[in-house]
């Protein structure tokens, strides 16, 4: 959910037990309000947004415990993301199976449709960052370690092993940083490509990925 001004975007995961409470329009209203809550108030955490008020006697984590009474079935807040950006732009992939939300450093209407296809990419390709320099050194050093072992596996000398691990390290982030990887609706151009042709300074300033499961 995004706002008006498309400067705020919330992601809420409200998680339940069946899929006949998942599609029971009282249980889709009430994710709906806990998302409206959320991008009227903008939390920073989860924790926070539990606490928030509800009604004039309930706040947000008291009504799913009320909630749960009432279907007798476990649920819970499962995930919340939020992001602020000159532009925020989301995507919902079909039967709310996953949800993305993607910051712009510019604002512009023509840049909204853009954004949305940025969006449905990280839907589509789960990029684990913005760019390489936004990939968690643990991730960086486990794949230095799969690296190694290939290497050493395939036989290649001992003193090497890191030194081919870390070039192959540019494939990995081609692949899995949104801005490198390629298109989806033009595999002839990156996404940061695609972005610079709109505009030359347009990039992506963060993106969050909520999915079912």
């Amino acid at each position: 959910m995004v706002s008006d001004d498309k400067t705020k975007g919330v992601i809420v995961k409200l998680s339940c037990e069946t899929d006949f409470v998942a599609k029971n329009e009282d249980f889709i209203t009430l994710t709906r309000t806990f998302a409206e809550t959320a991008l009227k108030h903008f939390p920073a955490s989860k924790d926070d947004l539990l606490k928030l008020p509800f009604s004039d006697k309930l706040n947000i984590g008291e009504k799913i415990i009320e909630y749960l009474g009432v279907i007798g079935e476990k649920v819970e807040l499962a995930d919340y993301e939020r992001i602020e950006a000159a532009m925020v732009a989301p995507y919902i992939h079909m039967g709310n199976k996953a949800g993305v939300i993607v910051g712009l450093n510019k604002a512009s209407d023509s840049f909204y449709d853009p954004g949305r296809d940025v969006a449905m990419q990280v839907a589509a390709m789960h990029p684990v960052a913005v760019d390489k320099d936004g990939v968690d050194e643990t991730v960086i050093n486990k794949e230095i370690e799969i690296g190694m072992e290939v290497a050493r596996n395939e036989g290649k000398p001992e003193a090497l092993l890191e030194k081919i691990a870390r070039g192959k390290l540019n494939k990995f982030f081609k692949e899995k940083t949104l801005l490198n990887q390629q298109f989806v609706k033009n595999n002839k151009e990156t996404v940061a490509g695609y972005l610079q042709s709109l505009d030359g300074d347009l990039t992506v300033t963060d993106f969050k990925h909520v999915t079912l499961g």
